[in-house]
């Protein structure tokens, strides 16, 4: 599968960690956070993307 993922500076990557602990500390789940963060992140981020490659095939 072939994606554009945003591509995140360090700064931007500290600062999502911190938003997916914070609302894990609400209660929700690891992966409800960190798909929340990740939507957030696609709606706000106007920066440059990098092509990502994911290999579903098992070998």
């Amino acid at each position: 599968m072939l994606t554009g993922m945003p591509s995140l500076s360090h700064k931007e990557q500290q600062e999502a960690a911190d938003r997916i602990h914070e609302l894990m500390q609400t209660g929700m789940s690891s992966g409800e956070a960190i798909a929340t963060v990740a939507a957030e992140i696609r709606e706000t981020h106007k920066g440059d993307r990098v092509t990502v490659i994911f290999d579903d095939e098992d070998d």
